[in-house]
């Protein structure tokens, strides 16, 4: 056997050592890469969930935007938006120049005495000073993120009485409601299985409300379900169209239809997270709607129309009193 040569023997040594040291640094980037792109790979995979909620599509301006720069507008004055301003009345129950026919037409951008009026029962409804103009805190209370639902139905823009109103809690026009209490709910096929826990802790609450009067139960199937609770994007075939973030965050329907839909392009979580709203309290409103509750004029109440994000909300002695007086429990 050849005897190893100490000097040969620590030459090879040395190249070993360089070797390796060019091979570290290699798999030494690859590890600092792969460790600085993994949350992005992660972002990448899902770009629809953040943590525990879900993000819409939030980068078109608010439809409410148009309000702040009317600011201070009143009867009279001829302005870009005041339309739009119209139509917002009208969606949430204050106008209807169908009815009346003598009036400014409803597509004109001119301040009438029906706007003025209009205006005036929706400072009545908010608690605000009835003054007629879109005056600052109006403007703020108008651009609040809300319930689509109407606050009113107006038969006519001078009938106040087309809600039956009690305390503070109000019930839906014609006072509609379930002829029994036992009533079954599902989800639609695209509903985010996260949020599904947080929605049946809401219909929870609402059946010990009732005392008992209301059981719900998850249907075999979505469409076999007395109530259909889904997410909805823009125009969905109910008529009543989600137009982008940051306005109506949600809808329901009135007994028997049972409809119930999340607007999609809003940021969605459980619990209360800044910049997004809370799941189980938008449910506990619209489960409100489902069972023939109006939208209430006290603020702390669940059917109070406006939602903040990063809150979360419960039933108050004033919506459990609605549904107790509705349903004679």
């Amino acid at each position: 056997m050849t005897p190893m040569n100490p000097l040969q023997t620590s030459q090879d040594l040395n190249v070993l050592v360089v070797m390796e040291s060019k091979l570290f640094v290699p798999f030494s980037c690859i590890l600092f890469l792969s460790s600085f792109m993994l949350p992005v790979l992660s972002r990448v995979h899902d770009p629809h969930l953040r943590p525990n909620g879900l993000s819409g599509n939030n980068t078109k301006p608010s439809p409410f935007g148009f309000l702040k720069a009317m600011q201070g507008c009143r009867k009279g004055d001829t302005q870009k938006g005041i339309r739009d301003l119209k139509l917002y009345l009208a969606r949430f129950g204050y106008l209807n120049y169908q009815k009346n026919p003598n009036v400014t037409d409803l597509e004109e951008d001119h301040f009438d005495e029906e706007l003025e009026v209009a205006i005036k029962s929706y400072q009545v409804f908010y608690h605000l000073n009835a003054t007629g103009t879109l005056d600052g805190p109006t403007v703020s209370q108008m651009a609040m993120p809300r319930c689509g639902c109407p606050d009113k139905v107006t038969h006519k823009h001078t009938d106040h009485n087309s809600l039956h109103t009690v305390s503070h809690y109000q019930f839906l026009p014609g006072t509609p409601k379930w002829n029994r209490g036992q009533l079954t709910y599902g989800f639609g096929p695209s509903f985010p299985t996260q949020f599904m826990p947080a929605v049946d802790r809401a219909f929870g609450k609402w059946a010990t409300a009732s005392s008992g009067y209301f059981t719900f139960s998850r249907a075999g199937s979505y469409e076999g379900a007395d109530l259909k609770i889904s997410f909805e994007r823009g125009d969905h075939g109910d008529g009543y169209p989600f137009n982008g973030s940051g306005e109506v965050l949600a809808h329901a329907f009135p007994p028997p239809d049972g409809r119930f839909h999340y607007d999609a392009d809003e940021n969605w979580v459980i619990g209360a997270v800044q910049g997004a709203f809370d799941v189980e309290s938008l449910a506990l409103h619209e489960i409100g709607h489902l069972l023939g509750l109006g939208h209430s004029q006290f603020q702390d109440a669940i059917m109070w129309s406006t939602f903040d994000s990063g809150v979360t909300k419960g039933l108050s002695p004033d919506d459990i009193q609605g549904l107790d007086t509705l349903y004679g429990i």
